[in-house]
């Protein structure tokens, strides 16, 4: 089934799901890790033979979330182009509304951009038409243990859209323990917890964990409230920007370039002189990843790079 802004993943002989729907709101900086997590979700809901449907907003315009997830075999366009806690919102009600009337999954992962603050995507769910077809929401919030260790070593303040997220969580992962001594890992927890106090802290590497602790129990759980009083809407402007790419680069060229960008986040694929690779940077944080499943060749030489909009 295709519906705009939604990847939709339909195991074999499953009957639709009755009664209010699951949503899960992946929400993180830029390159927490969301997506690699959303893949493990999909992986999973096969292997249950659950109908997921997928909403994915990306800050960029190449769909390079879409080619990671073509792997899920469904039909995919993407909220692409800016944030669906603001400038999309009316785009990702539309998309909601057409999944619940006419898709009906089992659950709903929603992944929003780095960028993107999980409470004002929350307010969504409690619009007019699909509040009474939602189930109960949860937010989880992916976030990189390395970075996080970056900022506190150097005594810098990560930002109010971080903080906003870690704030709106109801279940924080701090992924990527295996980039930092394990003697850090409390400290990094502690941090945590002075910026939201009562959610839980499970540790993950690659975004490994049990789905069982993101969804609810039971499909069709209501929610008891919808989210409190509204606060000021404060994330950092971002802006994408596209990065062409010469053929062949040498792996340890490409890493030195892309580190001196100075940029939040890059990421796309490239074809280097030791093979094609998936680009994820974050920070001076370069990772080349031989690609398993190849991209659409129109994406191949092209990276986004995501920076703080100048003020």
């Amino acid at each position: 089934m295709w519906l705009p802004g939604v990847l939709f993943v339909p195991p074999a002989r499953v009957a639709p799901g009755v009664g209010a729907i699951p949503i899960l709101l992946v929400s993180g900086f830029l390159g927490s890790g969301k997506t690699t997590l959303v893949r493990h979700l999909l992986g999973e809901a096969r292997e249950r033979g659950e109908r997921v449907a997928v909403v994915s907003n990306e800050l960029g315009e190449l769909g390079i979330d879409a080619a990671l997830l073509g792997e899920a075999d469904a039909s995919w366009v993407e909220l692409e182009g800016g944030c669906i806690c603001c400038k999309l919102s009316d785009a990702f009600l539309e998309t909601l509304t057409r999944l619940v009337t006419e898709a009906r999954p089992d659950r709903i992962v929603v992944e929003t951009s780095g960028a993107a603050l999980p409470y004002d995507t929350q307010l969504n769910f409690y619009r007019e038409p699909v509040r009474d077809a939602l189930g109960e929401d949860r937010v989880v919030v992916v976030v990189d243990a390395a970075c996080l260790d970056r900022c506190l070593r150097g005594r810098r303040d990560p930002g109010p859209t971080f903080v906003q997220q870690v704030e709106s969580a109801d279940l924080l992962l701090l992924n990527k323990l295996d980039l930092v001594p394990a003697s850090r890992a409390e400290r990094l927890r502690e941090a945590l917890r002075e910026i939201e106090p009562e959610a839980p802290i499970v540790g993950c590497v690659r975004a490994a964990v049990e789905p069982a602790l993101l969804f609810p129990p039971e499909p069709g759980a209501l929610r008891p409230r919808p989210p409190g009083a509204r606060r000021p809407h404060l994330h950092e402007p971002m802006e994408a920007t596209e990065l062409a790419l010469p053929e062949e680069l040498p792996e340890g060229e490409l890493r030195a370039h892309l580190a001196g960008l100075g940029a939040l986040r890059v990421k796309g694929f490239a074809r280097t002189r030791e093979g094609l690779r998936l680009v994820q940077g974050v920070g001076d944080r370069i990772e080349l990843e031989p690609v398993q499943t190849p991209p659409p060749p129109g994406l191949v030489g092209r990276l986004v790079v995501i920076r703080r909009a100048p003020a």
